[in-house]
């Protein structure tokens, strides 16, 4: 995996992945930034949901189970020291989808977690507490 990160001014750096995608990364006002982008730890906590709702979801698809929906809310929690590490971060899916199976849906999640989310688990073996629940949500293709 290649990437490069080239600083454009102040606090502000512009990241490009080696697929060719940019992201803009800046620091809030106080800290010298103007605001325009996202705070590197930012792009780590969502980095994990992103990457769990990946497995999750590719998953369920593996399950035969009908997903017409996934969103996660990531909590990180930092240390209130130097470095600012994460200390926790917390994972609420929000599943939806026809007739889905919650023991499924557990098991995605578990199998993420424990095998398959990268991110995820490199934070874990660093020490940050990573938790995860789920509420499923029915939803039906019946027009009214």
């Amino acid at each position: 995996m290649q990437a490069k990160v080239k600083w454009v001014e102040d606090v502000m750096f512009v990241a490009e992945s080696g697929s060719g995608h940019a992201i803009v990364l800046d620091g809030a006002i106080e800290n010298g930034g103007r605001n325009k982008g996202m705070r590197p730890l930012e792009l780590m906590a969502l980095s994990v949901g992103s990457c769990s709702s990946y497995d999750v979801v590719t998953i369920l698809k593996k399950a035969r189970q009908k997903v017409t929906g996934c969103e996660v809310e990531v909590t990180a929690k930092r240390a209130d020291a130097v470095p600012a590490v994460f200390e926790n971060i917390h994972l609420h899916f929000q599943v939806s989808g026809e007739n889905l199976k919650k023991d499924q849906v557990k098991r995605a999640i578990s199998l993420s977690a424990e095998k398959y989310c990268s991110a995820s688990i490199m934070l874990s073996n660093g020490g940050v507490v990573v938790t995860h629940d789920f509420t499923v949500i029915e939803s039906s293709n019946k027009k009214n």
